[in-house]
């Protein structure tokens, strides 16, 4: 420093006490490192805010957009009981009703198709087979048959 220093001031000074007009090399080096502070600090809280997504995402989890949704409110409105709602969301595993309801349908359409078809050929089969006099009934035993199974 300069000579002229205050007859009360210590001799010795530290060395982040710059003279006037020179450069502050502490500050500066503070303001990096706040700036890199400031910045990892952000890393880390998109890193954590994303947890929930990321988690359903890597399970290919049912309710994956759900668990988006409730993510980017959390972002936007700053609370935390939607990203703890995401967090479960992603968590827990919701049963699957989808896959066996269609299965089910698939397999009553089957029916559906199959057994009209199946039908037909079994009326021709009995009628040639199995007549009235055949069997020992009369044709007005079967007529009431099938009015009573045509109800049924």
């Amino acid at each position: 420093m300069s000579e002229q220093l205050h007859p009360m001031a210590p001799h010795h000074l530290p060395f982040y006490i710059t003279s006037p007009g020179e450069t502050d090399a502490l500050m500066i080096v503070t303001g990096i490192i706040l700036i890199v502070a400031v910045f990892a600090v952000g890393l880390l809280y998109w890193h954590l805010h994303s947890l929930p997504e990321r988690m359903a995402h890597k399970t290919q989890k049912l309710q994956f957009e759900i668990v988006a949704v409730l993510g980017l409110i959390a972002l936007f409105t700053h609370e935390h009981l939607y990203w703890i709602a995401a967090l479960v969301l992603a968590l827990i595993e919701l049963p699957d009703f989808g896959t066996p309801l269609r299965s089910i349908a698939g397999s009553v359409e089957k029916i559906a198709s199959g057994s009209s078809e199946v039908a037909a050929d079994d009326v021709t089969q009995v009628s040639t087979i199995a007549t009235p006099a055949a069997i020992g009934r009369s044709e007005q035993d079967v007529d009431t048959d099938q009015k009573v199974r045509s109800h049924a």
